[in-house]
């Protein structure tokens, strides 16, 4: 296993349980299935590139299923129709089943998506039954408006669940988007189709097996593992899907869009790529500032859509701040992540690792300068050094497309006028940060940033109360907050006559 370790080039001893797969096949009203063409597909360990195990592959016939059961579950069942206090409290049950089972999903999902254990179990899988809560705690408090009309009329609306909606998860947070999507959808009574991550299957189907145990009622949450090509696209263009929730990649949302479109116009949110700036200012600390900014650029192994992948430095602290940021990075220990002391494990897979790979090419062809890293790691599996270049201009590949991997891509400013607009030179806007002690600066700048969330003096921090989501080719439609909530209802205005009323 590749370690990557300047002050101690020996692996700790840990111990690696490795869980037993318990769930391999669609989950559909209520039962695991087989596909209907009986077709598998392999699901990979990244840490040394062999299969884990084989998992069903659902198709657009294993679609419809799952739509059907999803739409007989709105239309006929009991869960848009029970009070969201009821809704309210099976969710509370289905949170308390995710953390029973806690050990065994952050296993789970370091097998199968190679992040850190430790992160999956201190945080990751924790946020999904928090967020299972918080939406729970607002099933019984979605209302609608009384109107003043200016005639004689009584107006008033309603806040109904859209209906049976589609959501198709990424693989680099597997836990956290299965519930970024699921938990609001739930709580505003809704039913759904979950097309997980074809690299990371496996804790989508051990959620669904919790949600019967917690009494989701059969056909309110279905689960099929695929291919995006097939069951992804099928359930883009599905005539009886009322809604589709997607977070990936730019390319394929552009197809999503583009597949609603020409289907039965569902409404759509997106949450697509970033590459997102961080702006360090000459009055920062410069310790704390490269620690953000190499936390910024390497958390989750740098596959993570609001990645600090393009970091500005004030020209007053620029050379200061290099060197202790290429000091840190080369302590930054990659390998294997049940190993408490690794900070990296490795790519999704061979695809990302070598696009990764071929990025760090075009830097170095460009002219970028290489500070540190730029290699793969190890005999097997897909493990990369933290790399870091400077002397990146805005017309490099490296500082225009997003890598999603471990690539900080590093250059000077001089004002805050060129901070803004190189920050904005971008077709992306997930997010920002901003690392100054003046308030002036950071109200100017938070203000000028065309991007959907920015951080100052701090980077990844999410909560459950603050929206998500992006501007520009980043996408439309939040995530997290009340507003998350609200893309799952849909306001209907309710208008009847006044009769000799004294009051309008």
């Amino acid at each position: 296993m590749g370690i990557h370790n300047s002050d101690d080039s020996s692996a700790a001893t840990f111990v690696i349980k490795n869980p037993t797969i318990k769930f391999t096949k669609l989950f559909i009203n209520g039962e695991f299935v087989d596909s209907i063409s009986g077709k598998t597909f392999e699901t990979i360990d990244p840490r040394t590139g062999d299969a884990i195990t084989r998992v069903a592959e659902g198709d657009k016939e294993d679609v419809d299923l799952a739509v059907k059961a999803a739409r007989q579950a709105f239309d006929h069942g009991p869960w848009p129709r029970l009070p969201g206090s009821a809704r309210g409290r099976i969710m509370m049950k289905f949170a308390d089943l995710i953390e029973e089972n806690v050990e065994e999903l952050a296993a789970l999902e370091t097998l199968d998506a190679g992040k850190l254990f430790s992160v999956n179990k201190a945080r990751d899988i924790p946020h999904a039954a928090s967020s299972l809560r918080y939406y729970a705690g607002a099933a019984d408090k979605i209302h609608g408006e009384v109107l003043k009309m200016s005639r004689e009329l009584h107006g008033y609306t309603l806040q109904e669940p859209i209906g049976v909606v589609g959501q198709i998860i990424p693989w680099n947070y597997p836990s956290v988007m299965f519930f970024l999507k699921v938990s609001p959808a739930l709580a505003a009574g809704c039913t759904m189709i979950i097309k997980p991550a074809e690299q990371t299957p496996l804790t989508a189907l051990y959620y669904a097996h919790l949600a019967k145990l917690a009494g989701i009622p059969d056909g309110v949450l279905n689960v099929v593992t695929g291919l995006g090509s097939n069951a992804g696209a099928a359930i883009s263009s599905h005539m009886d899907i009322d809604a589709v929730s997607f977070t990936g990649s730019t390319e394929v949302g552009r197809k999503i869009l583009q597949a609603a479109a020409t289907s039965n116009l569902k409404v759509v949110s997106l949450e697509l790529g970033g590459k997102s700036p961080l702006i360090i200012f000459d009055d920062a600390d410069v310790d704390i500032a490269a620690d953000l900014a190499l936390f910024g650029a390497l958390y989750n192994k740098g596959e993570i859509c609001v990645a600090s992948s393009r970091v500005y430095v004030q020209e007053g602290i620029y050379d200061e701040f290099v060197k202790k940021l290429v000091k840190k990075a080369k302590t930054w220990v990659v390998g294997d992540p049940f190993d408490p002391k690794v900070q990296q494990g490795p790519q999704i897979d061979k695809m990302q690792h070598e696009k990764v790979l071929s990025y760090i090419e075009h830097g170095k062809r460009e002219g970028a300068t290489l500070l540190t890293g730029g290699r793969s790691l190890g005999e097997k599996g897909y493990f990369i050094e933290p790399t870091i270049f400077s002397d990146v201009n805005e017309e490099m590949l490296i500082a225009k497309d997003e890598i999603f991997g471990p690539v900080m891509a590093l250059a000077k400013f001089k004002t805050i006028e060129e901070a803004i607009k190189r920050a904005n030179n971008t077709r992306y806007g997930l997010a920002a940060g901003i690392v100054t002690k003046d308030l002036n600066v950071a109200n100017t700048v938070s203000r000028s940033i065309r991007a959907g969330t920015i951080w100052i003096n701090c980077y990844f921090a999410f909560d459950n109360d603050i929206p998500f989501g992006g501007y520009k080719m980043s996408g439309f439609g939040k995530d997290y907050g009340l507003d998350a909530l609200h893309k799952y209802l849909q306001v209907k205005s309710v208008v009847t006559p006044l009769y000799n009323t004294p009051w309008l």
